[in-house]
């Protein structure tokens, strides 16, 4: 298996409640990411003189189930005062109850509209969640990998997650079991082809992801989060920081 240099999920009603409250994130927009700077610019200050990091990768967002695009929002804030324009930053929707075959198929249109619009030749992903399954389906079944320098997976259920039982009723959930068919065709052979970076980060304090390893991929940077919740990550100003340090490098 080919490994790359490192660079850097009830039911109906009354689970659906459950399952909004932890999934999705709630409004980020007082987040303050001001510890990113410090932290970006300690981390880049011992290799600045070495090479130049690049901000002008155009950057996809892609979010868990039941999320949205403003569970961006912090994030997109720290990339912002990591040198991105906002007109480089773009959040994909999808819809969490469909299937994750066609959100998939929806993320490679929306990756050649923002190439198309941005004239770059690759963009960079930023999943979290069940995110990590569209992207993955995008990168390896509809060979996506050729348009994605950095693909950065935060608390992706990439292997599946045993708490998508709580919403077996939709397909999107049924995908995320682990075992399913959807996850073997994504993990089988190579689970990061091509000449993208791939990295991970994960948490034994997640919660949702479960086991919590399964967001690791072979061949990827896998980042053990020392203790953060499946939730907590999109305003964890210090991880984002350093998923824009590894996209930048």
């Amino acid at each position: 298996m080919r490994r790359h240099a490192p660079r850097r999920i009830l039911g109906v009603l009354a689970t659906a409640t459950l399952a909004f409250t932890l999934f999705s994130a709630a409004p980020t927009a007082g987040a303050t990411p001001t510890a990113a700077a410090s932290v970006a610019s300690t981390a880049r200050s011992a290799d600045a003189a070495a090479q130049p990091l690049s901000t002008s990768t155009p950057v996809v967002f892609v979010h868990g189930y039941t999320g949205s695009a403003s569970n961006w929002t912090t994030a997109m804030s720290v990339f912002r005062l990591n040198g991105w324009s906002s007109s480089n930053l773009f959040a994909y929707e999808y819809n969490s109850y469909g299937n994750n075959i066609t959100n998939a198929q929806g993320l490679a249109t929306f990756v050649n509209t923002v190439k198309a619009r941005t004239g770059a030749s690759k963009v960079a992903i930023v999943n979290h969640s069940m995110g990590g399954l569209v992207s993955q389906y995008y990168l390896k079944v509809l060979g996506g990998n050729t348009s994605v320098s950095h693909l950065a997976s935060i608390a992706g259920a990439n292997h599946g997650t045993t708490y998508a039982g709580a919403c077996l009723v939709y397909t999107t959930c049924q995908q995320m079991y682990p075992g399913s068919s959807f996850i073997a065709q994504i993990t089988a052979g190579d689970e990061t082809p091509g000449t993208t970076r791939y990295a991970t980060w994960y948490s034994a304090c997640d919660g949702i992801i479960i086991p919590y390893t399964s967001t690791r991929l072979d061949g990827a940077t896998n980042n053990n989060v020392l203790c953060q919740t499946h939730i907590g990550y999109l305003t964890d100003t210090v991880v984002l920081g350093q998923i824009a340090d590894f996209i930048a490098s």
